[in-house]
């Protein structure tokens, strides 16, 4: 099974437009989010992180390492803040470390299972696991104030957008 997941453009969009993203840390070039993109040749875990950053990190064993790279990027002043589309893996030591105890994360979970895009542009309704939206800044953060709908709506919209 493969561990990239495309983000649905629903639920980027919405995101997109409180935020404006300047980066997407983790993509390719047929699923960037950001005309500015780390693919996985780059390694965006080595590279320097800059403006407001989108990440959708690669869900697998490595998880951790993006969520920690995230909080250590908005410790420098190129980096503003960074918000992540991760697994809502409550039982992990890492969801723990970087997301419930960092005094510099908030995060909400999506009701219900987003239904990611594969490599081949396929929507994969079988996603396994949930969702939690992330966001890691020295500042005030503005995730609180984002009204989120419940993925079936992203879902929704994301069958619509991949139809036309």
């Amino acid at each position: 099974m493969s561990i990239f997941w495309e983000t649905p453009w629903s639920l980027f969009r919405h995101l997109d437009s409180y935020y404006k993203f300047t980066l997407d840390a983790a993509a390719n070039p047929q699923n960037a989010k950001c005309a500015s993109f780390y693919t996985e040749a780059d390694n965006g875990l080595t590279k320097p992180w800059y403006g407001r950053v989108f990440q959708n990190p690669p869900y697998g064993r490595k998880v951790g390492e993006w969520l920690k790279k995230a909080i250590d990027e908005i410790q420098h002043p190129h980096c503003e803040r960074v918000v992540g589309l991760i697994p809502a893996s409550t039982d992990t030591k890492w969801f723990h470390e970087y997301v419930l105890d960092c005094e510099n994360a908030s995060h909400v979970f999506l009701k219900g299972r987003i239904w990611f895009i594969d490599a081949e542009g396929n929507v994969r309704k079988e996603s396994n696991v949930c969702s939690a939206i992330v966001e890691w800044s020295r500042f005030q953060h503005i995730l609180p104030t984002i009204p989120i709908k419940p993925s079936a709506e992203y879902n929704k919209e994301t069958l619509s957008c991949l139809s036309h």
